[in-house]
């Protein structure tokens, strides 16, 4: 199921495929967690100032209206986020790094005992 956004929407698909909020880059993923998680769209303006608390209402009432094909959606941008995050921590340099990064952590910790 696919997501159809029409003229006078508060939301707009950038050229990666994100769908995110009009006049601003926040995503709709952001806006759809947090209120999922309780937020009021008053909370969520807070955390997003940049987005209009009109745009934040627009992205919910829409979000409603399409539940099935956002949630969709938002599991496939998820199982994206996962795959790329795979594809980031297999890379060989970023794995010393990590190593890295743990014996400096481990050197700070035993230096303060």
């Amino acid at each position: 199921m696919s997501i159809v956004l029409t003229p006078g929407n508060p939301l707009f698909e950038d050229r990666d495929g994100t769908i995110r909020m009009a006049g601003s880059r926040v995503p709709l993923d952001t806006v759809i967690y947090e209120f999922n998680q309780g937020a009021t769209p008053e909370q969520i303006q807070d955390s997003f100032p940049s987005v209009s608390l009109h745009t934040i209402y627009g992205a919910i009432a829409f979000y409603l209206e399409h539940q099935v094909a956002v949630d969709e959606y938002l599991r496939q941008r998820e199982r994206e986020a996962e795959e790329l995050r795979h594809k980031i921590e297999s890379r060989p340099e970023v794995a010393a790094f990590r190593e890295r990064l743990r014996r400096r952590q481990a050197e700070l910790l035993s230096s303060r005992t």
